[in-house]
């Protein structure tokens, strides 16, 4: 699973310090009347709450600064949700809703909805109208992230999530006087599956009233659909191979595109072209390209999780291998040590993979097995084969020269391969997005 730069909460802030109601402000949202062509999500809804940022002209001032962007949409939906949580019930608001959008604000630079911007602009995406709607869409992406590293923190039993306590964590510190540690444990993970229910939910409610022309909130839709679908199907796969130490480098493959790289890569290129309303050829190339680079994005997690510095990467390193995931990388060290005769890389790794209690000699033991057999290396290599094909599809299409310039440096720098001195503000720290999830 990935591991996170950003930070979370504040180091110097007591468990207990939540928002009040009277310190969440909520932004006004501007009613609008909504044209007969355009429809919010699947249906029509009695006055739907609609954001309105500085952005709703010119997609050239979003061009100089994506983030920047996205974060001002998603901070105002998130005062909407977090003012409609707290009129539901003020401790709910305090103790979920709040947390559910701190962690959302604090992510990092947000590659998913820059890539789904510089998909839409390379397809020529430029109507007012493809701004919104993309910005809301990034920002519901956001949200998406929120739910699937809040509910993963919780599966895999993690404790830090961007140099910070996970979210089960930090509630189960805030009742520490108020119930025994068992019964704090329990409501923390309860509250996180809870959180992450709750992004789910907003995520949805985003794109559901995105005003958008029929036949694109169609195909909005349905990807939208698939990739809630395939995350789910891609973490099963992940789960049930760490319970079964299901270890093939053609299984570990198939999760980690499920799991990762298409909602991470493929599917915002994909959302992108839907909502500049892109033709076959456009639509093909870039899934192409998100598909390539979206496998090399989770390999490269993987090899973080073993390798990162933890001052990097905001978790402690070795995560996989105390949990016993089922990657790439270490199903290829498994391969290669059987085929070679290595015994002693096969007990090691069959001994110590899914260890919670291995130590941190154990795991440098386990990291010294990937290098000698030549997993890390592969890996490595087939990171830079899948960059190289999938940079090699952009060119298949049409595309506007400029974005497509912006996609390449994003896609070479979510995978953490090599490229041309690139703006600060383009780079994606690999480790920062939760490549794994």
């Amino acid at each position: 699973m990935s591991s996170t730069v950003a930070k979370d909460h504040r180091a110097d802030r007591s468990p207990c310090a939540h928002p009040t109601a009277e310190q969440v402000s909520p932004a006004a949202a501007r009613r609008t009347a909504e044209p007969a062509d355009h429809v919010r999500g699947d249906h029509q809804r009695a006055s739907p709450p609609t954001t309105r940022s500085a952005y709703d002209d010119d997609p050239r001032t979003v061009d100089a600064d994506v983030t920047h962007a996205v974060r001002a949409v998603l901070g105002e939906l998130l005062d909407q949700q977090l003012a409609a949580a707290e009129a539901v019930d003020p401790l709910f608001g305090e103790d979920l809703a709040a947390r559910v959008a701190r962690f959302t604000r604090s992510g990092g630079r947000l590659g998913r909805s820059r890539l789904l911007w510089w998909a839409l602009r390379a397809c020529g995406g430029t109507e007012p109208w493809r701004t919104q709607a993309a910005l809301r869409i990034g920002a519901a992406l956001e949200l998406i992230q929120t739910c699937a590293l809040v509910h993963d923190d919780v599966m895999d039993g993690a404790r830090v999530r961007r140099g910070r306590p996970a979210l089960h964590v930090d509630v189960a510190a805030q009742y520490a006087g108020v119930c025994d540690a068992r019964q704090g444990e329990r409501l923390g993970e309860s509250a996180a599956i809870l959180a992450g229910d709750l992004a789910l939910a907003w995520a949805d409610d985003v794109v559901a009233d995105t005003e958008m022309p029929r036949p694109t909130a169609r195909r909005v839709r349905e990807m939208w659909r698939a990739l809630r679908t395939e995350m789910v199907a891609g973490q099963y796969l992940d789960v049930q191979g760490e319970a079964t130490s299901a270890r093939s480098p053609a299984r570990a493959i198939r999760a980690a595109r499920l799991k990762s790289a298409r909602y991470s890569v493929e599917r915002p290129l994909a959302l992108g072209a839907a909502l500049a309303d892109a033709g076959p050829a456009a639509t093909g190339a870039l899934g192409s390209a998100g598909r390539c680079v979206g496998l090399a994005f989770q390999l490269r997690d993987d090899l973080l999780d073993a390798f990162g510095d933890p001052r990097d990467t905001g978790k402690p390193a070795g995560g996989d291998i105390r949990s016993g995931k089922p990657t790439y990388l270490a199903a290829v060290a498994h391969a290669r040590a059987e085929t070679s005769g290595d015994r002693p890389a096969q007990d090691l790794l069959r001994d110590t993979l899914g260890r919670t209690d291995a130590s941190e000699a154990e795991l440098d033991a386990v990291r010294a097995v990937f290098a000698s057999t030549g997993a890390r290396d592969s890996v490595e290599e087939k990171i830079r084969g899948l960059v190289a094909q999938g940079l090699r599809h952009l060119d298949t299409a049409a595309l506007e020269p400029e974005p497509t310039r912006q996609l390449r440096l994003l896609l070479r720098s979510a995978s953490g391969v090599a490229c041309e001195a690139a703006p600060a503000s383009l780079v994606v720290p690999t480790a920062d997005e939760g490549a794994g999830r």
